[in-house]
This record gives structure tokens, sequence and C-alpha cells, in this order.
């Protein structure tokens, strides 16, 4: 019977490339943010709404939404970004599940790969929850290098969400991502083993050892 995981973390926590990782073991992946621009994309019902609650500054003159100034305004009007919510979430929640469904149909397990899982309360629509996790400490330095940030704006960032401390404790599994990337592969695999999704490996099983 295929499983439906729910995969979160932190703002820069490494949930993205463990992401990336596990369509290597099979796994098929339906993305919260690839969904949030389908929803928001150029001619669709989801950007009029958007015009009509922010304006026709929330358009750029290529007919896509303006990300940084709705984004802006979203972040300081804790009111605004409720009323975003409400336009964008029914339509992603629809496009989800339209590609999940069929993802389950053809017999694989499927990733809902969503940031802010905790936060909107999505957990009992997945069979369990995996955690991306590291420091705060970490999550600051990589956003303040990855984005440009001041040390104000990523604190902002990462405070703006459940802490991940917070969300560890919330998680069916949490998958360390405090070291290297091949650390964070290593931890995942020995998460997918000892769920039953791959075998571990075995050198006396490798036919080049037994030639």
């Amino acid at each position: 019977m295929p499983k439906v995981i729910g995969l979160t973390g932190g703002i820069a926590s490494g949930k993205s490339t463990v992401s990336e990782l596990l369509t290597a073991y099979g796994f098929k992946i339906v993305d919260a943010d690839i969904a949030s621009r389908k929803a928001v994309a150029k001619g669709t019902k989801g950007l009029e709404q958007v015009r009509e609650a922010f304006g026709d500054e929330a358009i750029q003159p290529d007919g896509e939404m303006d990300r940084q100034y709705v984004g802006d305004i979203v972040f300081n009007q804790p009111e605004k970004r409720i009323e975003l919510n409400n336009i964008v979430h029914p339509i992603v929640r629809q496009i989800m599940d339209e590609e999940k469904n069929e993802y389950l149909a053809q017999g694989h397990n499927v990733i809902m790969d969503i940031p802010l899982l905790f936060e909107n309360e999505l957990q009992d629509t997945v069979d369990e929850v995996w955690l991306v996790y590291t420091s705060e400490s970490i999550q600051i330095d990589r956003l303040m290098e990855r984005n440009d940030m001041s040390v104000e704006d990523a604190k902002a960032r990462v405070y703006s969400q459940i802490s991940i401390d917070k969300k560890s404790r919330m998680a069916d599994h949490v998958i360390d991502n405090l070291d290297s990337k091949l650390q964070l592969k290593q931890n995942l695999e020995k998460l997918l083993i000892e769920q039953g999704f791959i075998e571990a490996y075995d050198p006396e099983n490798d036919d080049d050892t037994n030639s």
C-alpha cells in the first residue's frame, strides 16, 4: 500500500535537498511551493483575485505576480497574509490533491513537500510527517549567505515560523541535517531502511565481491 508522507522543516533547513534525494529512491514529490506558483500564475483566476485584494501594483508589467511586493505586504501585515492564504490555499490544495491521487493510483509512495505543514495544521492530511532538522543558528547563517540578508532579516524570517525544535517534537521522524550533505544522505538512508523503503546494503550479496 503506497504511503503519503509529509516532508517539512524550517526555512533553510535543507528540505529541498532531502526532497531531491528522495526522488532517487522512487518517491514522487508533490511540491507546495510549485503548486503555489501555479495557483497565481499569469492568466489564472487566483492571480485575478490577488489583483483585487492587493491592487494593480501586485502585478508586474509581464503579467506575473510581483512576489516581492506582495511578500513585503503579507510579512508585515498579518491580516493581509490571512487574505492571501484564503485565496491561494484552496487552489494549492486542489492542485496537490490531484497530483497526489494520480501518483497513488500508479502505485508510488508520495512525498508532500510542505514547508508550513505544521503552521497550516496539515499533519492530518498525510500518513506521517518527516522533518528535516537543523539548528536555528545554522538556519540564520544559511539565509544570510543564500539570500544576502542581514542578520535581523534572517532572524525575522526564522522566527516567523514555529521553532524547528518544537516541530521536531511534533514530527513522526526527524532527519538530522546538522552536518555535511554526505552525512544528511546517510541519515536519510538510515530512515528509509528502518521504515522498509529500501534494503540495507550487504557486501556479501554483492555480485562483484562474489565473482
